[in-house]
């Protein structure tokens, strides 16, 4: 849950933060995000 509610942080901040990125953009960063969270899923161990 944790890393989710990290995932879900940084798509948040994506959206608000880059509001005018092109769909591929958002496609693209939540991909990246996605890597990110199973990386963390291994690392910290949740």
């Amino acid at each position: 849950m944790k890393v989710y509610i990290i995932w879900l942080i940084g798509v948040i901040t994506w959206n608000f933060g880059v509001p005018t990125a092109s769909p591929i953009e958002d496609v693209i960063v939540a991909i990246l995000l996605s890597f990110l969270s199973m990386s963390l899923k291994k690392y910290l161990k949740f």
